[in-house]
């Protein structure tokens, strides 16, 4: 693991946990989605310095680019296609410790080495969105990420 790798001193564990109130009180009282999932973007990338964090967003049978930061992005990706089409049909996340080890993945930048993947329900128990999180370094994710990932997916709503 890239425990070494944080931006920020501290565990990965304490920096989550030391931003999650900042996020929930930023997003308090705000009822747009997007800008919301702006806001977590831009939280998390700066916190952790991760290539690339982004949402995608369910429209129809596809996934559409949402708020993101980092560098370009596919902008449309497929039920079932890649690791975020693949969470999405399969309603689950997605740890990818090596992208090139992946089957059929979507390789939007060479410089993305790991992924973490979240989907994002809604009260109705539906797939709205997926919250997704590259590094440039090999396994760089972990259960401490899933964990936390899914708590700022959540905030979305």
């Amino acid at each position: 693991m890239a425990e070494d790798l944080n931006i920020i001193s501290g565990s990965r564990e304490d920096q989550y946990r030391s931003l999650y109130p900042q996020v929930t009180a930023l997003l308090n009282g705000e009822t747009s989605r997007i800008a919301n999932m702006a806001n977590v973007c831009a939280a998390l990338k700066e916190q952790f310095g991760f290539f690339w964090v982004g949402f995608y967003l369910v429209e129809g049978d596809e996934l559409v680019l949402g708020p993101f930061q980092g560098t370009v992005a596919c902008t449309r990706i497929a039920r079932g296609k890649g690791v975020c089409g693949t969470a999405w049909q399969q309603r689950q996340n997605i740890i990818v410790p090596d992208v090139d080890q992946f089957p059929g993945h979507i390789a939007c930048s060479s410089l993305s080495r790991s992924e973490i993947v979240i989907p994002v329900f809604n009260p109705a128990g539906e797939v709205i969105a997926i919250l997704d999180v590259d590094s440039e370094f090999p396994d760089f994710f972990d259960e401490t990420d899933r964990t936390w990932l899914e708590k700022f997916a959540s905030l979305i709503l």
